[in-house]
């Protein structure tokens, strides 16, 4: 099936070159990463310079909230491209479009129900669960409603990002991607400026500009690409894709969901430490997500590498992709870890402009970089198993992950030679068990159960 279609609509990566098959599939990723990170910022930019502080502050106090509602479509949409990507290296032209059809129907009642029931709960759980100062609570309960209320917009345009990329696409979604990125700039301004709506108008903005790119990549792929060429009998509802979906999804979505929980949870021993501690955290995990991109990229790729050969049943080159995946995540981090010490200070003074701030975070970012081998390797080993349809890995690694970052920071943060650094030093650690947790995983997939599955 991969064979007959155009290589401008997908591409088969059950033959040919590992390394450049990944390389030439994560470089659009990559760029989309960065988009990405700029799509999420700009609303904080914006509501910052034009607005005023209490409106960053409501923005900034929605984040890990929201993306506890979040993560069951973005796990769901994962799964989903998934599965598309083990059915189109299987040559199962037909499970492709049911599957894509079923997603639709999924994705669009899941992300109706969870949007509502955020916006349903936006007021209870800022006010009482997160303790939302009272001169920022109704632009926060504002800006999460509008943002929940418009979630299917994210959640379909997610779906059918992860769908493209599941064939092998990973250039059309960036296209998409970076019209939504402008989209979004530009209404911001239209919104906040012209109409004078404030932190509503961030949200309709952001939702609008969603909604908008997820039409115009669906109308796409139904009108352009030959794999969305859909028959009747596709529409039917698949029960035992829709289980599959859910479960694989559903595991994703979970640990999406407790780590997003467990940041939560961190914020308040990182607010004990006082206003320069938090800065500094704030702007090294900044930092830290420029250089998790790309280790995402590399797993997200991975992903769909994996998917492809495990449903073609050629073990060995999933094998091949882990051990090359390893190799250009490692030169990847052994040439950021002397760039952090380096230019740390650097770094910091593009986000901040007090010394005292500086000084802390370039520390702070000697101590994270020193894990990112580790960090590189949660990413490698969780692409290949999300690939392979591990359904129980992603439990593991959220709970690990989890656990960690609520329990050491306590542990570290509490020793008298450690203070504030335990913060990082607790992040380098749980990197660390997630990590090794990863590996072993692999490690009894690789040996076992994928062999004896494609027997």
């Amino acid at each position: 099936m991969a064979q007959t279609i155009s290589k401008k609509y997908a591409k088969d990566m059950t033959s040919g070159d590992t390394f450049s098959l990944l390389i030439t599939f994560m470089i659009p990723m990559m760029i989309g990463n960065i988009f990405q990170q700029f799509y999420n910022i700009v609303d904080t930019i914006i509501a910052g310079k034009f607005i005023d502080a209490n409106a960053l502050a409501a923005v900034g106090s929605t984040g890990h909230i929201t993306n506890l509602f979040f993560a069951l479509g973005n796990g769901l949409a994962t799964g989903i491209g998934i599965i598309v990507s083990q059915f189109f290296g299987s040559g199962d032209h037909k499970g492709v479009r049911k599957t894509i059809t079923n997603a639709f129907f999924m994705v669009s009642a899941t992300s109706l129900f969870v949007g509502f029931l955020g916006a349903f709960l936006s007021r209870p759980v800022l006010a009482y669960g997160l303790k939302t100062p009272d001169e920022i609570l109704e632009d926060s309960v504002v800006y999460m409603s509008v943002t929940c209320i418009g979630f299917i917009g994210t959640a379909l345009y997610n779906t059918i990002s992860y769908i493209m990329r599941g064939i092998g696409d990973s250039k059309t979604p960036l296209y998409f991607l970076i019209i939504s990125s402008f989209l979004n700039i530009i209404m911001d301004l239209v919104f906040v400026l012209y109409f004078n709506l404030g932190v509503k108008g961030l949200a309709i903005a952001t939702i609008t500009a969603q909604a908008l790119s997820a039409a115009l990549s669906i109308g796409y792929a139904l009108l352009k690409n030959p794999v969305f060429k859909f028959e009747k009998k596709d529409f039917t509802l698949d029960k035992d894709i829709i289980i599959k979906c859910y479960t694989l999804g559903g595991s994703m979505a979970l640990q999406s969901g407790l780590i997003a929980l467990s940041f939560v949870i961190l914020q308040r021993v990182i607010n004990s430490f006082g206003a320069v501690v938090i800065a500094a955290f704030t702007t090294t995990s900044k930092i830290e997500n420029l250089v998790n991109m790309q280790f995402k990229a590399l797993g997200d790729s991975l992903s769909t590498y994996s998917g492809q050969n495990i449903g073609a049943q050629k073990v060995d080159r999933v094998k091949k992709g882990y051990k090359i995946g390893m190799t250009m995540m490692g030169v990847y981090a052994l040439l950021m870890i002397p760039l952090m010490w380096i230019f740390g200070d650097f770094l910091m003074r593009v986000f901040v402009n007090e010394p005292e701030v500086i000084a802390f975070g370039k520390t702070a970012m000697r101590i994270l970089s020193s894990f990112y081998l580790p960090l590189g390797t949660i990413y490698v080993c969780r692409g290949i198993l999300n690939g392979t349809g591990d359904a129980k890995f992603p439990l593991i690694s959220g709970i690990s992950e989890m656990v960690g970052r609520i329990v050491f920071p306590a542990l570290f943060c509490s020793l008298p030679f450690l203070g504030a650094w335990g913060l990082w030093v607790a992040t380098g650690v749980t990197w660390t068990i997630v990590g090794v947790t990863a590996f072993i995983r692999y490690r009894q997939r690789a040996q076992k159960s994928w062999r004896k599955e494609t027997n």
